[in-house]
């Protein structure tokens, strides 16, 4: 058995694997476990930053057999995350199975279904083994999506970075800098360059909606699991929400930010307790999409402008899996085409752990499909024909198009409550 990715997802399946009896090796190209968590303060490049903190509790995102200690915040910053991630892993007798700083080259079955799996080390020893299952468990967050190049790039005297080059605001100490986007990366970006930045701009082309960490003390991932909300209706559910924030905090445009287009819940939505407060007190200055750069110029569409020595591309991540057959998990329409989130039709032995996206922590998510593929691999459970497997996905794929307008990257998305039940049952 071999398992792909030592975050917080692999972990998870490592100790389901572990707990079952069930012998594995764990590739992972980093030098430690962690993922994302880790990476900021390693110094090594990827999606985080020194400001990083969890938007999610540490009741709900710590492992169920190994709760988070008493001594980190509500919402720990990403090296206490990533130093519980390491003893959970040394409590749960992983370290043995880990193989650390090792790439997967490629990964093809066979015709007799076996699996082959190409790995390079360190040291630039490639290895080729056959293994009897694969899981995938290295997230979505893998290849930065930069958009169309602005009008006028070609003569910004100022520096381009995506989110993913982002480390820390003392870096853009006394500058000009415009970040672009709404979402996680963007205000949490915004909100640290406001306190070492001479003037931070946020442009933002779109719409969203913005979440603080709690409502009537209570935070969200832990409503997104109480019965009284998952009782609801959504359009009760948004219907709720909309007037708490109404009362919480007004409109969005007493913000200077644009009003949504697309009700609640119909895209992700933004976490945060910071950004609004810091518009407020002038830290950060809302602004509309850019209309073309001129030199040191940036030029917004409402026909103002701004000099900047910076721009920083919030705009999110490309699902990439280069290392599986074309098509796998990702279909020619752009959505991940996969049997209960989990399992390839058509694919025998191979599954992937991690890739959705609740309103909520993904950790009780996790553990639960990472029970469930320990069961299918120790022959404890079974899998329907690959034709009920596709017309589930098709069904899903649908009912996701009837929330969110589209699937594609939102084929990942899954509402906390009933998709844990259904995991459950199986």
């Amino acid at each position: 058995m071999c398992l792909i990715g030592a975050g917080l997802s692999g972990l998870a399946m490592a100790h389901a694997l572990k707990s079952a009896g069930i012998d594995f090796v764990c590739v992972e190209k980093a030098s430690d476990v962690g993922g994302i968590w880790r990476l900021p303060q390693a110094g090594e490049p990827g999606p985080g930053y020194l400001a990083l903190h969890l938007n999610t509790t540490k009741q709900l995102t710590g492992y169920a057999d190994y709760p988070m200690p008493a001594s980190c915040p509500v919402h720990p910053r990403h090296s206490e995350f990533a130093a519980y991630l390491r003893s959970f892993a040394e409590w749960a007798g992983l370290v043995d199975h880990l193989e650390l700083e090792t790439t997967v080259a490629s990964v093809r079955q066979e015709s007799d279904g076996s699996w082959t799996v190409v790995t390079v080390d360190a040291r630039g020893t490639r290895a080729s083994r056959s293994f009897t299952q694969v899981i995938v468990a290295s997230g979505s967050n893998t290849e930065p999506s930069l958009p169309a190049p602005l009008r006028g790039s070609d003569t910004f005297t100022g520096t381009f970075l995506h989110s993913y080059d982002y480390r820390d605001g003392s870096d853009f100490a006394g500058q000009r800098v415009v970040v672009v986007g709404l979402g996680a990366s963007a205000v949490d970006i915004a909100v640290d360059l406001s306190r070492h930045a001479e003037r931070t701009l946020l442009s933002v082309r779109r719409g969203r909606h913005v979440l603080p960490k709690q409502l009537f003390g209570m935070a969200l991932d832990e409503i997104a699991e109480a019965p009284w909300w998952t009782s609801m209706s959504l359009e009760e559910q948004r219907r709720f929400i909309d007037q708490a924030l109404l009362v919480a905090r007004g409109k969005l445009s007493d913000y200077g930010l644009p009003e949504p287009d697309h009700p609640l819940f119909a895209s992700a939505v933004t976490v945060s307790d910071e950004i609004l407060p810091r518009i407020r007190h002038g830290g950060i200055v809302p602004k509309p999409a850019i209309d073309f750069l001129d030199g040191s110029r940036v030029a917004f569409t409402d026909g103002t402008s701004a000099h900047a020595d910076a721009i920083v591309h919030c705009t999110g991540y490309r699902m990439a899996f280069p290392f599986l057959p074309a098509g796998c998990p990702v279909g020619a329409r752009g959505s991940v085409e996969l049997y209960k989130r989990v399992v390839a039709p058509g694919r025998p032995g191979l599954y992937f752990v991690g890739l959705v996206r609740p309103h909520g922590s993904i950790t009780r998510l996790v553990e639960a499909q990472s029970r469930w593929v320990a069961r299918l691999v120790a022959g404890e459970a079974v899998l329907p024909e690959p034709e009920v497997m596709h017309k589930e996905i098709a069904a899903y794929l649908s009912g996701i198009a009837g929330q969110y307008g589209q699937a594609g990257s939102a084929s990942i998305n899954v509402d906390v409550a009933p998709y844990l039940q259904e995991l459950l049952s199986e």
